[in-house]
């Protein structure tokens, strides 16, 4: 009676799914899409699956935090329209067969983490304002597990759920991560569009096919992002972020400029791409998980990831195109007179 029972129970232990809130290398892997509209604020297999998707295919989720959030939701209608594919009906089967076509391998894979990912230097914690940030050597990670998360595109809350009771500060550990290419590899960027009312950034080529697309940060009211047309002017990997008090940052005293060393915690993050307007950028930032959730200080602000992605493919001279309104063509902004107030 007994063995009966066993053999009972280890036979459903067999066929039952995993309960619902399991996140493993096998939930996310063999993640199907999801009936339903997954929810805005939960971790979800099928969601990390589906931004890890998007990212490989240059529509990207910005963070990848598990969650179908509003940045998730901006790359995955971008990649519906570029494919055709109604948008309306939240994850469509065919939406999710095109993107899985898109790419091979494994969604996680096992990375064993190195000395270069715990040597540091680290800081012990990222101060709040600029002016407490001039006398840092470095605008270093605070931790390990910060240079790991982004190192991956990842949040670290989704990489610690991923990997429960591994240590982050550990050379050697073996620790689940999201499948990634280390570098990007674009066809030639002609040009890229900003709209300002959707806050995205799309890059184009010659035939006008999207080739990219990112969530950015945009200006504000009483700072605003430039309108019209602006060109790239030159990249910066690891850029020294300069302040001018003209600026007039109300979070900042000083009445003198002063320079923040370079770093992926420095105000601009860890590439910048200079813009024909003086003061103007497109850069990376401390904070991916804020990326097109806050206005930004006039600039646009990328993960740095994806900063990176498009500097490294964008060719001095290249246009950019401010759209102020939706709906409105970068034919119809052509000739419009840019801003000139420096700001980041």
């Amino acid at each position: 009676m007994m063995r009966w029972m066993l053999g009972a129970v280890m036979s459903l232990w067999f066929i039952c799914p995993a309960p619902a809130g399991t996140l493993d290398a096998a939930a996310v892997n063999d993640a199907v899409r999801p009936e339903k509209q997954p929810s805005t604020d939960k971790i979800n297999a099928s969601v990390m699956k589906l931004q890890i998707l998007l990212d490989r295919a240059q529509f990207s989720p910005g963070q990848i935090d598990g969650k179908l959030g509003e940045n998730a939701q901006k790359a995955l209608k971008a990649f519906a329209e570029q494919n055709g594919i109604a948008s309306d009906k939240g994850i469509a089967p065919e939406l999710w067969d095109r993107l899985s076509a898109a790419s091979e391998g494994p969604a996680v894979v096992d990375y064993k983490i190195t000395d270069a990912d715990v040597k540091g230097p680290f800081l012990k914690k990222l101060p709040a304002r600029l002016e407490d940030m001039k006398s840092l050597e470095a605008l270093s990670y605070t931790s390990p597990l910060e240079g790991l998360a982004e190192k991956f595109h990842m949040s670290e809350a989704l990489l610690k759920a991923l990997n429960p009771g591994k240590a982050f500060d550990k050379a050697g550990e073996t620790i689940l991560v999201a499948n990634l290419p280390a570098r990007r590899e674009l066809p030639r960027i002609a040009r890229i569009e900003i709209d300002k009312t959707r806050a995205t950034l799309k890059a184009f080529e010659d035939s006008g096919r999207l080739v990219a697309f990112y969530p950015a940060s945009i200006g504000s009211p009483d700072r605003p992002t430039p309108t019209g047309t602006l060109k790239v002017t030159g990249t910066n990997e690891q850029p020294t972020y300069h302040y001018n008090p003209a600026y007039k940052f109300s979070s900042v005293k000083s009445k003198r400029p002063f320079d923040i060393k370079s770093g992926p915690n420095n105000p601009v993050g860890s590439y910048w791409i200079s813009l024909s307007a003086q003061g103007y950028g497109i850069h990376g930032t401390a904070e991916p998980d804020k990326v097109s959730k806050t206005a930004s200080h006039g600039c646009i602000r990328l993960t740095n990831w994806d900063a990176r992605a498009l500097g490294e493919n964008v060719k001095r001279g290249t246009p950019v195109v401010f759209l102020d309104v939706a709906t409105e063509s970068s034919s119809k902004q052509q000739g419009k007179p840019a801003a000139s107030r420096a700001s980041n």
